[in-house]
């Protein structure tokens, strides 16, 4: 927050200075007059709570000395685009050149103006050093986890960053990463966008479905969000579970094209439990698609051991038979 609202201070401090002083005075405080249009500025401020009341508000009322009055608002955090640039940096060097690249706002010829513009683009960098570290959590049964980043990926990157997951390549045997806003959007910006920009590439791509979704596809009446989960949720429908099985939907389609298009990616669906709608678990199995059944929520760990079993195995099996396991932690071999 302080690193993208430093933006917006020097945004609006020039804008101040430009309506104030002509470019003689300008050139005094070594300013260069870059015109921005007030009616084309790119961003807002930011803050980390949910006031709708602020996302639309007036700025420099009380005379010049407080500013250009203006329209501007307030965003969230995370939808800053200084969060993704930490979700996709490589480095300090990275973080430092993309910082500089913020649009902040246009000019009245229609150009872009930039933070390296308004001369804040390194204070902002230093203000994110120390973000740059993940962060170390740990699971119940004791498991390392690096939380790090949250950009919306519904406006910008969704992923957990990739320099969490080239330390969790260092450090473990398998690194687990999970991306935001389902496979329609999450899994299209991990593969590529996020792949692309790291050079990584994952072994497995994990689909998660649930009973009720694999009953939604299946013909189970679609929920509506507001209203009560209809009756057929509550019930077992084997029968709707087990054709929810044979067409996953886009998900799989958009994991096939990733399929396609990598050196080996290994697929295999989760999948969730619910009443006594398991058996559809079996149904589709021994096709190009795994398929495991999973009850993490329950037992931890012991609950997972036959989905970790459908994505290890055959990832593992692949790069053994490419001579790669020896050099997966070197390449930067990715499980996702």
């Amino acid at each position: 927050m302080n690193a993208h609202n430093l933006a917006m201070v020097a945004l609006t401090s020039r804008m101040q200075h430009e309506f104030n002083y002509n470019d003689e005075q300008m050139a005094k405080r070594k300013l260069k007059r870059l015109n921005i249009d007030p009616h084309n500025v790119e961003m807002k401020w930011i803050m980390d709570f949910c006031a709708q009341s602020m996302r639309e508000i007036i700025i420099g009322m009380g005379g010049k000395s407080n500013g250009f009055m203006m329209k501007s608002g307030f965003a969230i955090a995370v939808s800053s685009e200084v969060m993704a640039i930490l979700a996709v940096a490589k480095d300090l060097k990275d973080m430092r050149e993309r910082m500089g690249r913020i649009v902040v706002a246009y000019s009245k010829d229609g150009s872009p103006v930039t933070t390296e513009d308004l001369g804040v683009a390194g204070a902002m960098t230093a203000w994110m050093v120390e973000a740059l570290n993940p962060n170390l959590l740990q699971t119940i049964e004791g498991q390392p986890v690096f939380v790090h980043a949250g950009p919306f990926a519904n406006i910008a990157i969704g992923q957990s960053s990739i320099i969490a997951d080239r330390i969790g390549l260092k450090l473990g045997d398998y690194v687990v990463t999970e991306s935001g806003f389902a496979a329609d959007i999450g899994f299209e910006k991990f593969w590529n966008l996020k792949c692309r920009m790291s050079g990584l590439k994952p072994n497995a791509a994990v689909i998660v479905a649930t009973i009720r979704a694999l009953k939604c596809h299946g013909g189970a009446p679609i929920p509506v969000p507001g209203k009560p989960m209809p009756a057929e949720y509550k019930g077992e429908n084997v029968g709707w579970v087990e054709k929810g099985c044979e067409k996953p939907g886009a998900p799989y389609q958009g994991c096939e094209e990733g399929w396609d298009q990598s050196r080996g990616l290994h697929q295999c669906i989760l999948h969730g439990y619910g009443q006594r709608d398991q058996g559809g678990a079996q149904a589709g199995r021994g096709g190009r698609c795994p398929r495991a059944l999973s009850r993490h929520w329950e037992k931890g760990g012991d609950g997972a051991l036959e989905f970790a079993d459908a994505v290890v195995m055959p990832a593992t099996r692949r790069m053994t038979s490419n001579s790669f396991m020896s050099s997966a932690r070197r390449s930067g071999s990715a499980l996702t």
